[in-house]
């Protein structure tokens, strides 16, 4: 029931870290890959590595925080290439600032990079999954959606705002025939998160507050991503599934 053989995965902001790392995933259990990006020289050079892995890929680059670039794109490619059978919406981006000196416009790219997009992409691509009568959508939300941390105020608020728009999507769309769930990934070793990683006494923080006691790695979003895209999760719907080595449930 996890076997993805035969669909096909879109998965935005797929050309590094946690995007590209659920692109392979999803190609492991047997899905055809469509990444996503805005630069197309990263977007070549990550599909031309999962294809020396043997992976079946595609690209698609858009921009997802341009609703009628999504639109055209999205509705282009179903019409030319196929169907798109689950969506993961990852585009996401990181402004780090006390919030009394927080930059209005730094404010504005976090809503349109961490939700815009989702509602954008998200739209595009379930009216075609509705006309099918199935799909899946993953947004990937954070340990943010459900906690704060000083100096990332505007950040939590769109991750808040996409734990919510996955309970909307689900409560709109599930009747239709879609699963939309949300992914909530702890502190992760990745590209947006160099600067803190690479801080000692971030990380050791990190490590005494987290119970698992340590960063997580990119790979362990893996199997949650699968669960969520795959027949095992027929009957979740509207779900945030937090992977976050216990960081949330504890004081």
């Amino acid at each position: 029931m996890f076997d993805l053989t035969g669909r096909r995965a879109l998965v935005t902001g797929s050309t590094q870290g946690i995007g590209l790392a659920l692109a392979r995933g999803l190609a492991e259990a047997g899905a055809t890959v469509v990444l996503n990006g805005r630069d197309e020289g990263r977007l070549a050079d990550a599909a031309k590595t999962l294809r020396a892995d043997g992976f079946n890929v595609e690209t698609l680059g858009f921009d997802a925080t341009d609703h009628e670039a999504v639109r055209a794109a999205v509705d282009a490619f179903e019409a030319g290439t196929g169907p798109i059978d689950i969506l993961v919406n990852n585009a996401g981006m990181q402004h780090r600032t006390p919030l009394q000196d927080f930059p209005a416009d730094a404010f504005e790219r976090l809503l349109q990079t961490n939700i815009a997009s989702v509602f954008h992409v998200g739209q595009a691509v379930a009216r075609h999954m509705i006309g099918r009568g199935r799909g899946k959508i993953i947004n990937i939300a954070s340990v943010q959606t459900a906690l704060a941390r000083p100096g990332i105020a505007p950040y939590t608020a769109t991750k808040g705002a996409v734990g919510n728009l996955t309970k909307g999507m689900a409560t709109d769309w599930a009747r239709l025939g879609l699963n939309c769930n949300a992914i909530a990934p702890g502190y992760f070793d990745t590209p947006l998160n160099a600067a803190l990683v690479a801080n000692p006494e971030f990380s050791t923080w990190l490590e005494g507050r987290t119970p698992a006691g340590r960063w997580g790695q990119v790979e362990e979003l893996v199997g949650a991503c699968i669960f969520l895209a795959s027949d095992a999760s027929s009957f979740v719907n509207g779900h945030t599934l937090f992977v976050d080595g216990g960081i949330s449930v504890s004081l």
